[in-house]
């Protein structure tokens, strides 16, 4: 008895799909002014761009429209300091209190009465267990929350020191070092404060200098630190935190060298393409970086600035679907990739109401790609 087997989905009816997904997401959502998706796999290629950029008259959204990355920029922080160990600048195993002062590192990490600055090293900054708060979304003593100081100050301009005073003198440490996971962007300032030192360049410099120049990657800048007059030509696309635009806000500058990257798509599969095929830093530090040996939550794993996403643990029928590495952020901005299957996919949803939503929909991207049988 012949076995039923089903016909892979064709390129065109796999595009028709996405149209129509996407565009229905987009039609339904709320909070949420634009949606860009860009996918390659296995010789299929898709690009969608829809919405309007309502801070700038109500602009369409162009395919390659720049747009903020949220965490996605850990990834190219990380990406640096795994540099600068090729080239015997430092070591993983470091303490982080050789490179920046005892006063940067004060009342950071104590814990209990127990002041651990000195046991920290950038391994465990990297891979978040080094027991240090989260300036963006951890409780704080004194009202407000940094999120809502965010909205309320918009004109507010945040420096690193900023930043670190913020966590200093507002949130509490969760622990000894490599104690526990916990996901804090304060460790990432520092990782972005130590690159400074040990370069003697702005974090902006390295980043062009190390990854943007060499790459051709040239739509992308950090925010608020445009190395050129044509970097900040064209406008970013909406930035909904909760139920406000924030997009020209100045308060943006929080973000740095935790996630304040602007880029393209186009932009986002040239770094993923390059970070996959060894033209960015070498196979040993991809592999250090894709060691998951901690869960950030349910079906997404983390490394050392990188996410590993199991689907299963989603749900259970999504067994079967590879795993992608990468990184997501808080607007609902992904950039994932299997390299077996030559699949890089960038998407941007631009809101924090939009995170689960994103989510769906890189399922049913997989789902999609499963279907015109782009896996075994």
């Amino acid at each position: 008895m012949a076995m039923f087997v089903r016909k892979a989905w064709s390129k065109e009816r796999a595009s028709q799909h996405f149209d129509a997904y996407f565009s229905r997401l987009l039609k339904n959502s709320r909070h949420q002014t634009s949606l860009q998706v860009w996918m390659e796999s296995s010789g299929f290629t898709y690009r969608y761009a829809a919405g309007r950029i309502s801070a700038n008259k109500d602009a369409a959204v162009s395919l390659n429209q720049p747009f903020h990355t949220a965490s996605i920029g850990k990834v190219f922080t990380a990406v640096i300091i795994m540099k600068l160990v090729e080239r015997g600048q430092l070591a993983l195993e470091d303490p982080i209190c050789k490179y920046v002062t005892p006063t940067e590192l004060t009342h950071l990490f104590v814990y209990r009465g127990v002041d651990y600055a000195s046991q920290v090293t950038i391994h465990q900054l990297l891979g978040h267990t080094s027991g240090v708060a989260d300036y963006f979304e951890d409780p704080v003593l004194h009202k407000p929350s940094f999120i809502q100081r965010i909205i309320a100050n918009p004109d507010e301009v945040w420096t690193p020191d900023a930043l670190l005073d913020f966590t200093r003198n507002n949130q509490v440490n969760h622990g000894p070092p490599e104690s526990r996971y916990y996901y804090s962007d304060t460790g990432y300032i520092l990782l972005g404060r130590m690159i400074e030192r040990i370069t003697g360049r702005s974090f902006s410099e390295n980043l062009h200098l190390d990854i943007f120049s060499p790459l051709q990657m040239n739509d992308s800048y950090l925010m608020f630190f445009p190395q050129s007059q044509q970097e900040s030509a064209e406008p970013i696309q909406d930035i909904w935190l909760n139920t406000v635009e924030i997009s020209r806000f100045p308060s943006l500058s929080c973000d740095w060298a935790g996630g304040g990257i602007v880029t393209t798509p186009q932009d986002l599969l040239i770094f993923q393409k390059a970070l996959h095929h060894g033209t960015c830093i070498s196979q040993t530090s991809l592999q250090a970086m894709m060691t998951f040996k901690h869960k950030f939550r349910s079906g997404i794993h983390y490394g050392l600035g990188m996410m590993e996403l199991h689907f299963e643990e989603f749900f259970f029928l999504l067994r079967g679907l590879p795993r992608l590495q990468g990184h997501s952020g808080i607007l609902g901005t992904h950039m994932f990739s299997h390299p077996e299957s030559e699949t890089h996919i960038v998407m941007n949803f631009g809101s924090t109401k939009s995170i689960v939503r994103s989510y769906k929909a890189l399922i049913e991207v997989m789902i999609t790609l499963k279907r015109m049988q782009i896996w075994a």
